[in-house]
């Protein structure tokens, strides 16, 4: 079976979409390319400038002037890319929880995205790239060859986001981000522009009761198109 030259993985927020996206990519020798840090940058840009997230005007204005560069990791701490913005080093910043609370507005602003995905599928372009964020299959890369929507349970979500940000020392309280989580599954889901949604083609995994690598495997059989255990 030929591989795919474009991989397409959508999900909810603390899906695992990113760790499995590098993975994948990583045992492919693919691009990758984690959308939602490209909103997240925005996000970022905008509370660095006073910008209220459901100012769309500004934050239009914003998302054609800031310049977002995502790449291969420059540290060895644990990171799966380096975000830039503006040359900058951002990778950890657009991972805070002021971030988190905000960046869904952001990114339903419909210029906003507009820019972000036209950048996207320039780089799609290309080929041999793993690309996840929330509308891959469904917008940003409809004629993807692959498409895998990865999805959990919303507590299983907030148990793997406690521990990702422990690992990292910022302690906060899984209540706290159960419902963080299910506010952004509220807004991603309900926005009018690009909702959070499978493709109609995309095979669905759930990976509530895997481990980082049995889920990576379970990807990898869609994407190989092997059979998948029962």
């Amino acid at each position: 079976m030929p591989t795919p030259r474009t991989v397409a993985i959508d999900g909810p927020a603390g899906a695992g979409k990113s760790t499995i996206g590098a993975l994948v990519a990583e045992r492919l020798g693919y691009l990758f390319l984690d959308t939602g840090a490209m909103y997240r940058a925005v996000a970022l840009a905008a509370q660095q400038r006073g910008i209220d997230p459901d100012d769309g005007p500004r934050l239009t204005q914003l998302a054609g002037e800031i310049k977002v560069a995502i790449g291969p990791p420059t540290v060895r701490d644990g990171r799966a890319y380096t975000v830039l913005l503006g040359g900058a080093d951002v990778t950890w910043a657009i991972r805070t929880p002021e971030i988190d609370r905000i960046v869904s507005q952001v990114a339903r602003v419909p210029y906003v995205r507009d820019v972000m995905v036209e950048q996207q599928r320039a780089i799609a372009s290309r080929g041999r790239i793993v690309m996840v964020g929330r509308d891959i299959g469904t917008v940003v890369l409809p004629e993807a060859e692959r498409k895998v929507f990865l999805t959990a349970s919303a507590a299983e979500r907030a148990r793997r986001r406690e521990e990702e940000l422990a690992a990292r020392g910022d302690k906060r309280s899984r209540q706290e981000l159960l419902a963080e989580i299910l506010r952004r599954d509220e807004l991603d889901s309900k926005r009018p522009v690009s909702p959070l949604r499978a493709a109609d083609d995309a095979i669905v995994v759930e990976t509530d009761g895997l481990t980082v690598r049995e889920a990576l495997e379970r990807v990898l059989q869609v994407i190989e198109r092997r059979p998948i255990p029962s």
